[in-house]
C-alpha cells in the first residue's frame, strides 16, 4: 500500500470545528480510542538526537496527517514509526501497551534505533495485523506466545534485537505467514514446525537454537532458509529433499550430521552454505551443478570429488576427507577462468593433472595444500591453510588402510 492516498482513504471524513481563543481549528474525528492510543504511544517514545520524526505529531491537528500514520476513514491502519531514510538516528523509549487499542492496524514498523523493553502482549489484540517489523533495536524478553493469535500475519521481523527464550510454537501455526525473520537475537530451544503453506523465507541465524529438525517441519514452498550460527543437531537429508523451491540455503556453523542429499544440487539455489557441520558420506550430484557458490568445507565428507562440481564458480571442499584424483574437468575450467575459487586443501587427494608451467588466471584461486601429494603448482592459499604443503605419509597410509 503506497503512501499516496493512505493518509486518509475515506472520502467522507467528518470534521469538527473546535473553538479556541482567536481562531477556529479543524480537527479530524479520529476514533477516540485510536486518538488516545496515539497519545500514549507518543508519550513513551522520543526522537534520538538528530531525528525530528515527532515534529509533526501535534494533537491539536488531524493525527492522520502525522508522519508515519495512515488512516482509512476514522481508523489508523498503518503505523510506521521513525524516519525510514538510511542513516536516520531513529527513536528511543518503550512501546506502550496502548498500541493494542489500534484495532484496525494492519501494518506496524519501527525503524532501527534504541527502542528497549519487552514486546507488549497487547499487540496480539491487533487481529488485522499483516506486517510486524521491529528490527535493529534493543527489544528484550520473550516473544509473546499470544502472537499466534494474529491469524492474518504475513511478515514477522524482530531481527537484531535482544530477544531471549524459545520461539513460540504458536507462531508456527500462523496460516498466512510468508516471512519469519528472527536472526541475531539470543533465542534458544528448538525450531518449531512452520506449517504455513505459503512460507517463503525463514531466517533464524545467529541465535542459540538447539536440537534437531523434524523432516516435515518446514513447508515445501520455502525459498530462503538460513539457520547459520546456531547449535542445531541431527540429520537434515529428509527435510532438505522436500524443499525443492529453495534458492538460498545457509546451514553453516551448526552440528548437523548425516548425508547431504544429492537432489539438493539440482534445486534452483544460487548460494549453498553447509560449511562447518558434521555432515558425512559421499557427495554425488546426478547432473552438472549450476549453483554459483557451494561451500561444503569443514565437514566429514569422503569419497572422490564428483566432476559434476566443475561447473561451480566458487567451490569450497577443503577440510574434509576426499580422496583420489581431482577430475580433469576442474583443471580445464580453472585455466579458462570459469572457476574463480577452488579450495581443496586439507583432504586426502592423491593427484591433479596440471602442468607446473600452467598459468592460472589472476581472477582464479586454487589451493591444494595438505593433501597426499606434492602440489604440482605453487599457488597462494588462505592463511588458515597453514604452511605445510603435504599431509604426512603416515596419515595418508592410515586413511588408505
Amino acid at each position: 500500500m503506497g503512501k499516496q492516498g493512505r493518509r486518509r482513504m475515506g472520502s467522507h471524513a467528518l470534521f469538527l470545528i473546535a473553538f479556541f481563543p482567536c481562531k477556529f481549528l479543524a480537527v479530524a474525528i479520529l476514533d477516540p480510542l485510536d486518538f488516545l492510543a496515539l497519545q500514549s504511544i507518543r508519550k513513551s517514545l522520543h526522537d534520538l538526537p538528530g531525528s525530528n520524526f515527532f515534529a509533526s505529531w501535534d494533537f491539536t491537528s488531524d493525527p492522520c496527517n502525522f508522519a508515519g500514520v495512515y488512516c482509512d476513514s476514522d481508523k489508523v491502519i498503518a503505523l510506521n514509526l521513525g524516519d525510514p531514510r538510511a542513516g536516520s538516528p531513529g527513536l528511543t523509549g518503550r512501546i506502550d501497551p496502548a498500541i493494542g487499542k489500534l484495532s484496525a492496524l494492519a501494518e506496524l514498523s519501527i525503524v532501527p534505533g534504541r527502542i528497549y523493553g519487552s514486546l507488549p502482549q497487547s499487540i496480539s489484540q491487533l487481529k488485522d495485523l499483516r506486517f510486524l517489523a521491529i528490527s535493529r533495536n534493543f527489544i528484550s524478553g520473550d516473544i509473546p506466545a499470544t502472537l499466534g493469535q494474529l491469524r492474518s500475519l504475513k511478515t514477522l521481523d524482530l531481527s537484531y534485537n535482544q530477544l531471549t527464550g524459545e520461539i513460540p510454537r504458536s507462531i508456527g501455526t500462523l496460516p498466512e505467514l510468508t516471512n519469519v525473520i528472527l536472526c541475531h537475537n539470543h533465542l534458544s530451544g528448538s525450531v518449531p514446525p512452520f506449517l504455513s503453506q505459503v512460507l517463503t523465507r525463514v531466517d533464524l541465524k545467529h541465535n542459540a537454537l538447539t536440537r534437531s529438525l523434524a523432516p516435515d517441519s518446514l513447508s515445501p514452498s520455502l525459498q530462503s532458509l538460513s539457520l547459520a550460527w546456531n547449535k542445531l543437531t541431527g540429520p537434515v537429508d529428509r527435510l532438505l529433499s522436500r524443499l525443492d523451491q529453495l534458492n538460498y540455503l545457509d546451514l553453516s556453523l551448526n552440528q548437523f550430521t548425516g548425508p547431504i542429499p544429492s537432489q539438493l544440487f539440482s534445486f534452483p539455489i544460487t548460494n549453498l552454505q553447509l560449511e562447518r557441520n558434521l555432515f558425512t558420506g559421499s557427495v554425488q550430484p546426478a547432473d552438472q551443478v549450476t549453483i554459483s557458490t557451494v561451500d561444503l568445507s569443514h565437514n566429514r565428507l569422503w569419497g572422490q570429488i564428483s566432476p559434476m562440481f566443475s561447473t561451480v564458480q566458487n567451490l569450497y571442499l577443503n577440510n574434509n576427507r576426499f580422496t583420489g584424483q581431482v577430475p580433469a574437468s576442474f583443471v580445464d575450467r580453472l585455466l579458462s577462468g570459469s572457476i574463480q575459487i577452488l579450495y581443496l586443501q586439507h583432504n586426502y587427494l592423491t593427484g591433479i593433472e596440471i602442468k607446473p608451467t600452467a598459468e592460472i588466471p589472476v581472477s582464479s584461486s586454487l589451493c591444494l595444500q595438505y593433501n597426499c601429494m606434492v602440489p604440482p603448482v605453487q599457488t597462494l592459499c588462505p592463511l588458515k591453510a597453514g604452511n605445510e604443503k603435504t599431509r604426512p605419509t603416515a596419515q595418508c597410509n592410515e586413511w588408505k588402510g
